[in-house]
């Protein structure tokens, strides 16, 4: 009986557990650092999947350009059975009439049969405008390259505000429940005050009203910490029906001092993409040189080598080689044209280049005013969360003692939430901050790593 007791508890475990699979219902415990390398994986968020298939297209397009300095190699094998009329193709033959003979020559001439088999071949020797394509697809790739790296650290910021916004929601249902015990605290000592005779029945009903407030408040909270944990698994590309742990927590964590010159001169050398942009820039350069070269005369070879006859019995090896010389004379005004918009898209991919730096610099700017802001806010916010518990606790030994309302306990409790607000909306501040400060200096991927 034991054993049988033992076999269905295994049973129902295995039952259980399947089931479970089935639905893909499980925990995640989460870091910051895991949400980030979740996110910026190969199978992560799909811009990381885009720029992956943005940078194949480049290198599938250098590969073009490649192409044209390499050789061109191609067979050939031709059968055709046939005949011709020579009187269409302009060949007419007028035979002297001789007494006694009658000859005339044909005007249809077949059917008789052609086997070509062929092996042809060019060769670019001299061409300057592929050899400036070719380097400009080449730094189409470096700028591709550079601009994944760029889609890494935009979804690693975006995964980490959203991670952010996360332990927010949870300190926010914290402090709500914290909230929620403190009002039942207070309606407790409301309710022995009147039972006491020192109390009344509407300080009672004021402390039922104010836990009301809060618990709603604690439903409110709860909701949008479901709505910050789906948000974050959309954006790490993860199973929405998945719980998250997180396992960090919103706090204070100083950060070295950094001065404006430093931070943007990191900027400037760092951020992927003034990188990418930079390359662009080049590769327009590259492109629109390309377009201005194609007026110089190219030098290519080329060859055959084949047999031809009326079968493979008959056949006779012929060959063919020489030299191309392209001199470009005039085209209709197409080239022009081209030269033209090569050159406009380089000077905007240059105006492009110079307004990306500045707004790094007014990025860089922005964060660091933000993160001194939010320094100070935590500052004020600590000193007013101790003084509102101060008070609250002083104004519960007041109105135990007889000498005080529970209005103003009842105040003191407002200010104490308020205080516990402030405190957790000047930690998201801050650390937000800090998100920002990064993501404006290019490195948020290396500062959660």
């Amino acid at each position: 009986m034991r054993y049988s007791c033992i076999l269905l508890v295994i049973v129902l475990a295995s039952t259980v557990f399947a089931a479970d699979q089935q639905t893909g219902h499980g925990v995640l415990a989460l870091s910051l650092k895991r949400a980030v390398q979740l996110a910026i994986s190969p199978e992560g968020n799909e811009q990381i999947q885009i720029s992956g298939e943005a940078l194949k297209q480049a290198q599938a397009r250098s590969d073009q350009a490649r192409a044209a300095l390499l050789p061109d190699v191609s067979s050939s094998l031709g059968y055709r059975n046939q005949t011709l009329n020579l009187r269409a193709n302009g060949l007419r033959f007028n035979i002297p009439t001789v007494p006694g003979f009658s000859f005339e020559f044909p005007s249809l001439v077949g059917p008789f049969e052609v086997l070509d088999a062929r092996l042809s071949g060019s060769q670019s020797i001299f061409d300057i405008s592929s050899i400036r394509r070719l380097q400009s697809a080449h730094a189409g790739i470096s700028a591709a390259r550079s601009e994944r790296e760029n889609m890494e650290e935009k979804v690693a910021a975006l995964v980490a505000r959203a991670y952010l916004a996360a332990i927010r929601a949870d300190a926010d249902v914290e402090t709500a429940q914290a909230n929620v015990t403190l009002s039942q605290a207070v309606l407790s000592q409301a309710e022995n005050q009147k039972g006491a005779g020192t109390g009344t029945g509407i300080e009672i009903t004021r402390a039922r009203v104010q836990l009301a407030n809060d618990q709603q408040r604690l439903l409110v909270a709860e909701n949008a910490r479901r709505s910050a944990h789906l948000q974050l698994l959309r954006v790490m590309n993860q199973p929405l029906d998945l719980d998250l742990d997180l396992t960090d927590k919103l706090g204070y964590i100083p950060v070295d001092a950094i001065t404006l010159e430093r931070a943007r001169d990191r900027a400037l050398a760092e951020r992927p993409d003034l990188k990418a942009q930079q390359e662009r820039e080049a590769s327009s350069r590259l492109s629109a040189s390309a377009t201005k070269l194609e007026r110089i005369p190219s030098l290519s070879l080329f060859g055959d080598y084949g047999t031809i006859g009326s079968g493979f019995d008959n056949s006779l090896p012929t060959r063919t080689i020489g030299l191309t010389l392209r001199i470009p004379i005039f085209d209709g005004g197409r080239r022009d044209a081209r030269r033209v918009e090569a050159a406009s898209q380089y000077r905007a991919e240059r105006l492009r280049t110079r307004e990306l730096r500045e707004q790094i610099e007014l990025d860089v700017r922005l964060a660091l005013d933000a993160l001194n802001s939010a320094e100070q806010q935590i500052r004020v916010a600590r000193d007013g969360l101790q003084l509102a518990d101060n008070e609250l606790a002083q104004a519960r030994r007041r109105y135990d003692a007889g000498v005080a309302y529970g209005l103003e306990v009842t105040d003191a409790q407002t200010r104490l939430e308020r205080a516990r607000d402030n405190q957790t909306e000047a930690l998201y501040n801050y650390n937000l901050a800090r998100i920002n400060l990064e993501e404006a200096m290019g490195r948020v991927r290396s500062s959660v790593q």
